[in-house]
């Protein structure tokens, strides 16, 4: 014991994929092999208990010691370097023990006749607690007198009770009041039901109050509380606990008429094989999610019991997901097949009920990819985290402030309508570049020029409603080595800004690499599948006036309104008694906020006017899930052009349905098939032309007339959409090895608008045109690709044309460097995103930095570069300088986009 006192031990669990899987630890001797570990550093090791092996290491040297005493200790390693969330946070058994004692009140006295019991402090509502030995779970039944008087005497953990508190008297359980014997006096009393989210919120909070010492005893007090409620509560599950939904049945049989009908339509020609697919996949997804519902209802709220163990282990975030305790109890739902594709038919049984032999080998096969793709993953991300870290080394903290005034903007990210990431989370921490004022108030100051955000300063600006606001990014410092402390703002691990002489590049690189083992590998197959998981209607939950903004749209027979192009947006804004053109002016001007905003879909259908007032709930819209339509603007008489059967189209007898339907097919020549729109029958005015894609089913005849919203023809969503979308860490590594990706998009060079000159040799002629400057920038689109716009629709720079990925390097010639940068780190982020990981901007930012490093000389004036030459910047400065102080001519360069590999090559 007096040798090894003092002296700290290193632990390593391999792989270490990030800088926690190395930690000190003073070490106690114990008898046995095993090593013991606290149990709350084992999710930065990720570690669990099933054989994993550590290696331990001894510091010997005086200065070893010291290191491993001052930074690495396990106890200043709390939080995650990667998003500054806290890394050590009760899982498992802690976190199901700590719920049940801080569930919400189940047992109320006053429902049996009795009174709710006041308490005058805490201390007091322990002792009745000891002296009633309560953790028993009561039946509800009416049968067992003796337990109700048992209730009278003594106080059940979820008893709803009152007791007095300084701040006054509030209703709580005695379990909270247990809870709060651990709680730092500084947080209050904490009075809610405590599930794992909430308990990471709690220790940071913890953190910010009191310090790491308190958060560190508070996190072991946390641990021990969790793991003897857990002991006490035995929760166990059987089988028993598993209920299906006694509506199952009913549910599945209503699904397979749909299906049915489905089906019927397809053998009648009504619609495509593809639509079908979709409509049958979006069917029983639709079950799926409707019984699951019923399923949790039934969980959440059980007969007899007061809790149901298996929900409480999933509610608590101890052990199991939603999508786990649905295939338990409700069904396990569509299957994929190994190439990705979806199965029409779904596995209806659970586990409760067991898998016919059918259902068990289908899901057989998507068990034996997932163990695979597993094995190839861990591979793939160790590559790309060497690759990081290869390019980012050399990025270490030179110097305090660099002095520049650029920085990049900055807002909240958004998906349609919900805030995925509020602004506030995306610039706490970082340097600010602009003195921020309350909006019509010059003399409060929110944050100083050159501050860095404290959290309170991040809500403030939030909460006064800034869009968007200009911080210091590693992307604009201009540090002549490494990175400045000011751009970087805060290290995450410690919250205080960060130190010279700190390995920031590295860390950026373990934090995008960590997290890649958890990324899908595959890419996935959307079909229709994107289509069924958006739904088709749009309802307001607001009462407001409907604005629409940068909408064409046209009324048809039935009096509703049809989007005619895309992009457009409907607005539910105040009603304020505005005139409508006054809303549209303010919100050009983004003077109001509206209360809510839709993106509108082409073709959808509007069902109330523009100015319209409307309550909350109404459904305002319905869009067409399974077709693009193509819909006749003005009234009049069809007139075919270009579609010559057989050449441009054919006439497909369907198989199934005997009916013949006009499809417009590829083919390789100088028509341009379209149908014009006459305002006479004998065809000499002209209202309206539309271009019909390949593909499309057209729905009138020649020589009919038609009416204003009449559908002319319809491209079907499936037919689009079969396009692989590259997910997970194939899209990570495409991205920061700046790869062009395959079946890239074409993207606007000017803003301006639309037009469309005919084809030429298979490629579609699509012109923008400015209408101030009247120049035009020409592209050649080949008719394969699907055009996202209409003709006389306005874009601007850098908006796609076509469906795909773009190109960074034409973002970057078309847009420059802020819009790529922007481009890269919201892309890759959203890959991150979508799984479920969090990790800070600044990492991905200090990544693009080193792509970006090189310019290319496109005038080398009087320097000693050469034509496309490839130059570090930093150099090509110092140069230009030289040049310029002997009054020379200075050289022109162009930013250069390197991939990770290139990039730390050079």
């Amino acid at each position: 014991e007096e040798i090894i006192k003092g002296h700290p031990v290193l632990l390593n669990r391999a792989p270490t994929l990030h800088r926690l899987g190395i930690q000190a630890f003073e070490p106690i001797l114990i008898e046995g092999k095993a090593i013991r570990i606290h149990p709350l550093v084992c999710s930065a090791f990720n570690a669990d208990f099933d054989g994993d092996q550590m290696a331990v290491h001894i510091p010997l040297s005086i200065e070893a010691q010291l290191e491993a005493k001052l930074l690495m200790m396990a106890p200043d390693n709390i939080f995650l370097p990667s998003s500054g969330k806290p890394s050590a946070v009760p899982s498992q058994d802690m976190s199901l023990g700590l719920y049940y004692i801080m569930h919400d009140p189940i047992y109320n006295p006053s429902d049996h006749g009795g009174k709710i019991k006041v308490f005058a402090n805490e201390e007091e509502v322990l002792l009745a607690m000891q002296a009633a030995g309560s953790y028993n779970w009561y039946e509800k039944s009416d049968s067992e007198p003796e337990r109700r008087e048992d209730l009278g005497r003594g106080i059940h953990v979820h008893e709803r009770i009152k007791l007095r508190l300084e701040s006054g008297i509030i209703e709580t359980t005695p379990g909270r009041v247990v809870f709060n014997t651990i709680v730092p006096k500084e947080l209050g009393f904490q009075n809610y039901a405590l599930r794992k989210k909430k308990m990471s919120q709690l220790v940071l909070e913890t953190y910010k109050k009191v310090g790491l010492e308190a958060s560190v005893k508070f996190l072991d007090d946390l641990k021990n509380l969790g793991f003897a409620e857990a002991t006490k509560a035995s929760l166990s599950i059987g089988i028993a606990d598993i209920h299906v939904p006694t509506t199952k049945q009913k549910m599945l049989d209503a699904a397979h008429k749909k299906v049915a009908t489905v089906v019927k339509q397809y053998e009648d020609g009504i619609i495509t094989s593809g639509e079908r697919h979709s409509k049958i996949i979006s069917i029983w997804t639709e079950v799926s999610d409707d019984l699951s519902e019923e399923l949790f209802e039934l969980l959440s709220k059980p007969k007899g019991r007061e809790l149901n163990s298996i929900y409480l282990m999933m509610d608590s975030g101890a052990r199991g997901t939603r999508s786990q305790v649905k295939q338990l109890g409700a069904m396990r739902g569509l299957m994929a097949k190994p190439s990705g594709e979806i199965l029409e038919s779904p596995i209806t049984s659970n586990f409760r009920e067991g898998l016919s032999v059918l259902e068990y080998s289908i899901s057989t096969h998507g068990a034996r990819k997932g163990l695979a793709d597993t094995a190839l993953k861990t591979a793939d991300s160790g590559y790309l985290t060497r690759r990081l870290v290869d390019v980012s080394q050399d990025v270490i903290v030179t110097e305090s402030d660099c002095g520049t005034l650029n920085g990049i903007e900055i807002a909240a990210i958004k998906q349609g309508q919900e805030e995925l990431l509020p602004l506030k989370d995306r610039i706490f921490g970082r340097t600010i570049c602009d003195d921020i004022y309350q909006p019509g108030d010059r003399t409060k100051i929110l944050a100083k020029m050159g501050t860095v955000l404290t959290l309170p300063q991040a809500e403030a600006i939030d909460d006064s409603g800034f869009e968007s606001v200009r911080i210091r990014s590693a992307l604009t410092c201009e540090a002549n080595r490494g990175i400045c402390a000011n751009c970087y703002g805060i290290n995450l691990a410690n919250g205080s800004i960060v130190g010279l002489g700190e390995a920031v590049g590295i860390i950026a690189a373990q934090s995008i690499g960590e997290p890649g083992t958890q990324l899908t590998m595959r890419t996935f197959h959307l079909g229709g599948i994107a289509a069924a998981a958006s739904t088709p209607e749009i309802e307001t939950n607001s009462d407001g006036v409907i604005v629409y903004m940068d909408l064409r749209t046209v009324q048809n027979s039935e009096g509703e309104w049809l989007a005619l192009n895309k992009n457009g947006m409907l607005h539910v804004v105040p009603d304020d008694g505005r005139s409508l053109e006054e809303c549209k002016k303010l919100l050009t001007t983004k003077s109001i906020e509206s209360l809510e905003s839709f993106q509108v879909e082409l073709g959808t259908r509007i069902l109330f006017a523009d100015g319209a007032k409307v309550k909350k709930g109404t459904k305002l819209a319905v869009w067409e899930q399974h077709n693009i339509p193509i819909i006749c603007e003005r009234p009049g008489f069809v007139k075919y052009e270009d579609l010559v059967e057989g050449i441009s189209t054919q006439r497909e007898v369907n198989r199934q349905t005997g009916q013949t339907e006009l499809t417009v097919k590829q083919y390789r020549g100088e028509l341009h098939p379209q149908i014009a729109i006459y305002a006479d029958q004998g065809y000499s005015e002209l209202v309206g032309t539309y271009a019909i894609p390949s593909g499309a089913f057209i729905s009138v005849d020649e020589g009919e007339e038609v009416l204003a919203g009449t559908l002319l023809a319809r491209l079907p969503r499936g037919a689009i959409k079969t396009k692989d979308i590259t997910g997970g860490l194939p899209r990570v590594a495409e991205l920061f090895e700046a790869r062009k990706p395959k079946d890239a998009a074409e993207i606007a060079k000017l803003d301006g608008i639309i037009d469309f000159r005919g084809v030429q040799k298979n490629k579609r002629i699509v012109v923008v045109r400015d209408e101030e400057t009247g120049m035009e920038e020409e592209h050649l689109i080949p008719l394969t690709k699907h055009l996202i716009v209409q003709k006389e629709d306005t874009v601007v720079k850098g908006q796609q044309l076509t469906d795909g990925l773009v190109v960074p390097h034409e973002i970057l010639d078309i847009c420059g460097v802020r819009e790529l940068q922007k481009y890269l780190v919201n892309q890759v982020q959203e890959v991150y995103r979508l799984q479920g990981v969090d990790i800070n901007d600044k990492h991905v930012e200090i990544i693009v930095r080193q792509m970006l490093q090189k310019v290319r000389i496109t005038d080398p004036g009087d320097t000693t570069f050469l034509y496309g030459e490839d130059v570090d910047k930093k150099i090509f400065h110092i140069q230009n300088k030289k040049v310029i102080e002997e009054s020379g001519r200075p050289a022109q360069a162009a930013p250069v986009l390197l991939g990770i590999t290139k990039a730390s090559l050079g």
